[in-house]
């Protein structure tokens, strides 16, 4: 007991000391870098420089551009106010740190389970930002609030102020408040008005996703608002001049921005992944590197071939595509294309890898698989292609619930959902048909019945399970759920086939390899590992099928075939709204998508005349070169005759059922439909 209480004396006694030593090393290393000012407006090392996997440079963000600095007499009083309300309302009031905003925060972080970092005062985030490294923890605040205690008795308010206002960053490369006047509005500071403070105001919480010129422009006019109300509450604006400089014209320049022109989605998504990891006004002002894991050569081939698809559908009302180019063997995009053309005002900002759109019949396999796995069939079980009426809802849980079938029966008339009748797509019925026959040819009847078999939360969790994080609560979805009416994203679908491309080990998306600071430091290094999260033999069945040129050909003829073994499925929505092509090898990966971003219906542009050209394009320009490659059976997988000696199907060894007898497909047109 005595040892144990000495250890306890010894514990607290050295956290005292440490909690004590801090304001003096804290001191003797910062307080020659408090004075002169200019180093606390810490203007040296600005700037992200992006290169792909080869090194070579392709993107800049925060590219520094300063603005003279300006004394505080020349920006505007009601500019100082607006920052003044957002940041920091008692910035004149405090001894450079809040103790009610502290608290407020501490309850917030216990609230969140996590350090953040409201309750910075405008002292203590010129410290941070000029002089602190980003770490989120206990030594870091305190540190924070000794100097900005330091730098309150070395300065007055006015010129912390001034400081501040000459170094923060508001977006778009701009530090300080003179060089932000110019990029967004092609003026000086010393001629803001108030609508145009208030939107720099807001931008300060999130500069580059709130810009003015390449960020959510409706987001920014919301921190505007926001903004302009705090400023009333304080009664620094009366109501109507609130009013007055909510209906004021911005007057943004729309030709400041050296915005960057290869590969802006995926920088975009790059700078993203940097600010979550370090905090934007960090990144801002660290002149680090980044290598990325795009093909600069890749990416601009890919550009072009999407460009030259659109430009060809454009008669057919089709006016955008995306594609993304995986090495399903670690996960890292190779190639990216959010949009086919950035300048468009109306859709060229959004990033369609990663938005909702509905897959149609690309999403099968997913859900196919499962039923694979489940034991529910196998390529040669035998599917019903018929006109068929399926229950939309569990009959035996529904008929219990009445008290005579009939009671049930007349519910069931009352309601127009409660029956499904799919149709394929090209209005035939072929009968009695093989599960490789339904898969390849994309037949809903069939894949309707697998559904069924399986369920819909066995289906939604082998989506979940392959990568799809938008496909939930099953009450969401109907049976029409595997002819892909429920919306995913392209880059997720891409990864989930990944997975199959790589014998069912998934590597979530990689974008980056590796992070220096500007003396060469390596600050992070891409270090994911794959998870098997699907039994190789599963996967394998599906490339055989999807892979089948043979039997694919009855409905799509050579539509989809490349110069060597590949894996691929269409996707075509309802109305062809949505047109999708997703196919691989077991060393690359490509998904396109082509169609209208708010929804419009292309002319019969389905995904094997959509999406499949620029796949096969993409495919075939990658591959080049490289040794050609089978989708080779693992072990488990056995090869039995079926019927006769001429036919034969792959099976999980122990799942075979040599009754099976499948009808001989017909003989293969020329044309192809537009499945």
């Amino acid at each position: 007991m005595r040892t144990l209480r000495r250890s306890i004396l010894v514990a607290f006694f050295a956290i005292t000391a440490f909690i004590s030593l801090i304001p003096i090393i804290t001191y003797v290393v910062f307080a020659r870098d408090l004075s002169p000012r200019e180093t606390l407006i810490n203007h040296n090392g600005r700037g992200v420089k992006l290169f792909d996997r080869n090194n070579k440079p392709f993107f800049t963000f925060y590219e520094a551009r300063f603005g003279k600095k300006i004394p505080l007499t020349q920006i505007p009083k009601i500019t100082q106010q607006t920052i003044i309300a957002m940041e920091d309302k008692d910035f004149y009031k405090h001894p450079g740190f809040s103790i009610p905003a502290i608290i407020r925060s501490f309850f917030n972080n216990i609230q969140g389970r996590s350090l953040t970092y409201g309750g910075s005062t405008i002292t203590q985030q010129l410290v941070k930002n000029s002089l602190l490294n980003p770490r989120k923890d206990f030594l870091r605040k305190t540190q924070e609030i000794i100097l900005a205690q330091e730098i309150e008795r070395r300065y007055t308010k006015d010129e912390i102020l001034e400081m501040y206002l000459n170094s923060v960053y508001f977006g778009e490369g701009a530090f300080g408040v003179e060089e932000a006047a110019n990029i967004y509005f092609s003026k000086q500071a010393q001629d803001l008005n108030l609508t145009q403070s208030a939107a720099l105001a807001g931008l300060l919480s999130a500069p580059s996703k709130l810009s003015l010129l390449n960020g959510n422009l409706s987001g920014a006019k919301k921190r505007q608002e926001i903004v302009l109300a705090r400023m009333q509450s304080l009664g620094l604006i009366t109501k109507v001049q609130k009013e007055e400089a909510l209906a004021r014209d911005l007057e943004i320049s729309p030709n400041n921005s050296d915005f960057n022109t290869v590969a802006p989605h995926f920088a975009i998504m790059v700078r993203d992944f940097l600010i979550e990891k370090y905090g934007e006004e960090k990144i801002a002002g660290s002149g680090i590197n980044v290598k990325t894991t795009i093909d600069l050569d890749w990416q601009k081939f890919a550009e072009e071939a999407v460009e030259k698809q659109v430009k060809n559908l454009k008669w057919n009302n089709v006016s955008n595509g995306a594609a993304v180019v995986l090495d399903p063997r670690s996960g890292e995009i190779k190639a990216l294309v959010g949009s086919v053309n950035w300048q468009d005002d109306s859709f060229g900002k959004v990033n369609i890898p990663l938005s909702l759109r509905p897959p149609g019949s690309s999403i099968k396999p997913l859900i196919y698989i499962r039923a694979f796995e489940k034991g529910i069939i196998t390529p040669a079980t035998i599917l019903q292609d018929s006109p068929t009426k399926f229950a939309n809802f569990n009959e035996d849980k529904f008929f219990a619930s009445f008290p005579t079938k009939s009671a049930a029966l007349a519910a069931l008339a009352r309601d127009p959902n409660a029956y499904y009748s799919p149709k394929d797509y090209d209005r035939k019925y072929r009968g009695p048909v093989t599960v490789r026959r339904a898969l390849a040819n994309s037949l809903n009847i069939p894949a309707v019945a697998v559904l069924k078999k399986l369920g819909l939360q066995e289906a939604l969790d082998s989506a979940k399970n392959l990568g799809l994080t938008t496909l939930k609560d099953p009450s969401n979805y109907g049976l029409s759920l595997i002819l892909g009416t429920a919306e995913v994203r392209l880059l997720e679908m891409t990864s989930a086939y990944a997975v199959f491309a790589n014998g069912g080990l998934k590597n979530d998306p990689v974008i980056v390899l590796e992070i220096t600071d500007k003396a060469g430091k390596a600050l992070y290094q891409n270090q994911t590992r794959p998870k098997q999260v699907a039994d190789e033999k599963y996967t394998f069945l599906i490339s055989s099928i999807l892979s089948d040129n043979k039997t694919r050909a009855e409905l799509l003829g050579t539509a989809l075939n490349i110069s060597r073994p590949a894996a691929v499925k269409t996707g075509t929505t309802e109305d062809f709204k949505d047109a999708w092509t997703i196919g691989y090898t077991p060393s690359l990966v490509v998904g396109v998508w082509v169609g209208n971003n708010f929804g419009e219906r292309m002319d019969g542009i389905a995904g094997s005349l959509g999406a499949a050209p620029v796949w096969k394009s993409l495919m075939e320009e990658f591959l080049k070169g490289s040794p050609i490659e089978q989708f080779e059976p693992p072990d488990g997988i056995v090869k039995l005759a079926i019927c006769s000696p001429a036919a034969s199907e792959y099976f999980v060894k122990g799942s075979e059922s040599p009754k099976n007898c499948p009808p001989q497909p017909p003989v293969a047109t020329k044309s192809a439909s537009l499945l």
